[in-house]
């Protein structure tokens, strides 16, 4: 049974930082190129960040290129989102996702195999 479980959530002000992790568990880590979604209340998810299955490829939506870094950890099954420069408008739901295939640049829910859970950030002014 794969497992996508998300942590590091919570509220911060803006201006703040949050690390988000994501274990997994269930299906071969290193094999999947991995992202991370969002999603705010009444609107639709959105993924922000996808990273190769090495780790030195990534890509993020203009949104928070510049303020966001994905990476992982293929020897704990652990991908990872640090947050910088937050601001209000970064308030959603955080899902970890694994696409059913790698692909160049962030990714669409459609195209996502296995999701996690998710984990609620909430930014105040």
């Amino acid at each position: 049974q794969v497992q996508l479980v998300e942590s590091g959530g919570g509220s911060v002000r803006g201006g703040g930082s949050l690390r988000l992790s994501c274990v997994a568990s269930g299906l071969m880590f290193s094999s999947y190129c991995m992202g991370w979604f969002r999603q705010a209340p009444g609107k639709e998810r959105e993924g922000i960040a996808a990273i190769g299955l090495g780790g030195t490829r990534t890509y993020y939506a203009d949104s928070v290129e510049g303020r966001f870094t994905i990476s992982r950890v293929n020897g704990k099954n652990t991908l990872y989102l640090q947050m910088n420069s937050l601001k209000p408008e970064d308030t959603a739901m955080y899902y970890c996702a694994a696409p059913r295939y790698c692909s160049v640049g962030v990714r669409m829910p459609g195209d996502i195999r296995y999701w996690g859970q998710g984990t609620q950030v909430t930014v105040s002014s």
